[in-house]
């Protein structure tokens, strides 16, 4: 008798252990938002299956216990508690009842992450680089000599850094030509553009942008913020036309290019108008300028729309947040006009009075894209030369969130789209 007590109990105990799940809350009972979604990467690195609890408690992750991840996350300062299976359970029957706006998306893939971006920027001069870092979740730098040489397939996720891909250096000639900084920019790209057999460097990237359109078009998911949104587009629109003048390519740019552009290339925008000013620092009229926005730091912000849960498993994910109302902020490209956004395009977060979009996201073949304006979700307007932002102050940031859903939305186990 007292072996088969023994026994049953040498059974039962690592059952139980077992059974227990590891919940942590991502509303703001959380004090580390951000880092959460780096324990949940770490997680799937280590092949254990990450709950991603749509709609509850801020997208709350759920997990099988271990005390390896229990002193990952107290090391990491996540708030966490251990819960049992009958409590889980309880959770879990609350998010199937078919009136509750939430699901549960089962991650289970270690996405392969790509940051497009030069190799001497600085991690401060983008917020993706910055909030992975943060995160702890590992990156790989490429830029136009591995994009032009056809290693995107390696990766699952590309982020664009704030590149500009209409070859003129993000119009920053007038104000910094004469910057070293500005300078060796020039001679690295106009290097890379011989390099790699090409006349210009606006050649070059218009074939790199067409590189990043075979790689969504093949089950890549792409993520880009501030400039690379637009002129990502437009770069697209005006494959093979002279778009920019003599002080970025030696010659003038096509007076008709405007006429000549290609909407139906394009990923989110149609109908726009170039800005062909070279000494203006924007690049088309997709972007709202500061005067017809209306808006300032103490009023900026935008609302995240709600979907369904259960039957728009997508833009649910890419929205989970503790916070609809998210604050604004700026960057070379801010926000999207509504009226030159193509229909098919999904917006998921907008501020209705000015008629602009600020998040949006879209599909192409089997893959799909995701634009976010804004340069520094904690940076309302992030200047040339400036600090980097200390996200250790900012462990919370609504806005940061964001990213940080198209980091882990490739993980996701693909569901059969209800009928």
């Amino acid at each position: 008798m007292l072996f088969w007590l023994l026994a049953a109990a040498g059974v039962a105990a690592p059952l139980a252990a077992r059974a227990n799940h590891v919940f942590i809350p991502m509303d703001n009972t959380q004090k580390e938002a951000l880092k959460a979604y780096g324990v949940a990467f770490w997680l799937l690195q280590r092949e254990v299956p990450v709950d991603w609890l749509l709609n509850y408690r801020g997208g709350a992750f759920a997990f099988e216990t271990s005390s390896a991840a229990e002193n990952e996350l107290a090391v990491r300062g996540v708030t966490f508690q251990v819960i049992s299976e009958a409590q889980y359970t309880g959770i879990l029957q609350e998010i199937a009842d078919p009136n509750a706006n939430m699901d549960v998306m089962k991650l289970e893939k270690v996405p392969k992450i790509a940051v497009y971006t030069p190799k001497g920027k600085q991690p401060w001069d983008d917020a993706v680089t910055m909030v992975l870092t943060y995160a702890e979740i590992p990156y790989t730098q490429i830029y136009d000599d591995e994009v032009l040489k056809g290693e995107l397939p390696k990766y699952d996720w590309l982020h664009l850094h704030h590149e500009d891909f209409t070859g003129e250096y993000g119009k920053f000639y007038a104000s910094y030509r004469s910057y070293p900084w500005y300078q060796q920019q020039v001679r690295d790209a106009e290097a890379a553009a011989k390099r790699n057999g090409f006349g210009k460097v606006s050649q070059m990237k218009g074939a790199v942008a067409t590189k990043m359109q075979e790689f969504i078009a093949g089950g890549g998911f792409l993520f880009a913020m501030c400039s690379a949104t637009d002129s990502y587009d437009i770069a697209l629109a005006g494959l093979g036309i002279d778009m920019v003048e003599s002080m970025y390519d030696g010659d003038g740019a096509d007076p008709n290019a405007q006429s000549k552009l290609n909407f139906n290339r394009c990923l989110a925008f149609q109908n726009f108008q170039l800005k062909t000013n070279p000494f203006e620092y924007e690049y088309s009229n997709i972007d709202m300028q500061p005067g017809e926005r209306g808006l300032g730091e103490q009023n900026d912000y935008f609302q995240l729309f709600t979907f369904s849960a259960k039957y728009d498993p997508v833009p649910t994910m890419l929205c989970q947040n503790h916070e609809k109302t998210i604050h604004g902020f700026m960057g070379q490209t801010t926000a999207f006009r509504k009226s030159l956004i193509k229909p098919d395009v999904v917006i998921m977060g907008d501020t209705k009075q000015t008629g602009e979009a600020r998040y949006v996201h879209g599909s192409l073949g089997k893959g799909t894209w995701t634009f976010y304006g804004g340069h520094d979700p904690e940076d309302y307007q992030h200047l040339v030369g400036e600090e980097p932002t200390d996200l250790a102050l900012h462990p919370n940031s609504p806005g940061y969130r964001l990213i940080l859903n198209n980091i882990l939305f490739p993980a996701a186990k693909k569901k059969k789209q209800k009928t």
